[in-house]
């Protein structure tokens, strides 16, 4: 049962990540990876969300299977983060790799942060 919740959630998260990428990108002319900085941030904020809710007891272990494991895993993604650093560095473009890398890490986890105090402003 637990593996189909994460599928379940998976098959949301990565087509959204995806279509959000490309719909972010288009409206921005400029080579800093937006698409992924914006996917990465939401999933970070729904991932705290879930997980200040379940510490408020407000979330089963199901909801943190399906949401935070399953969507928020598929929504999310290091690996383009880390690919797309990588790229910028190579074509020339290293302070925006360094702005990729700061301000990803600094709003992700202030993102986690929020999320994890809305549940708790909410559930507590």
């Amino acid at each position: 049962m637990n593996w189909l919740l994460v599928v379940a959630g998976g098959m949301v998260g990565a087509p959204l990540r995806y279509l959000t990428d490309r719909a972010v990108q288009a409206r921005h002319d400029s080579v800093f990876p937006w698409g992924t900085f914006v996917v990465n941030a939401v999933g970070c904020a729904i991932l705290g969300l879930v997980t200040g809710a379940a510490a408020a007891g407000a979330a089963d272990p199901h909801l943190r299977l399906l949401l935070g494991t399953g969507f928020c895993g598929a929504l999310t993604t290091y690996s383009t983060f880390s690919y797309e650093t990588l790229r910028l560095t190579e074509t020339g473009a290293a302070l925006h790799a360094a702005a990729n890398v700061v301000a990803g890490v600094a709003v992700g986890v202030g993102a986690a942060f929020a999320g994890v105090w809305l549940a708790q402003t909410v559930w507590s």
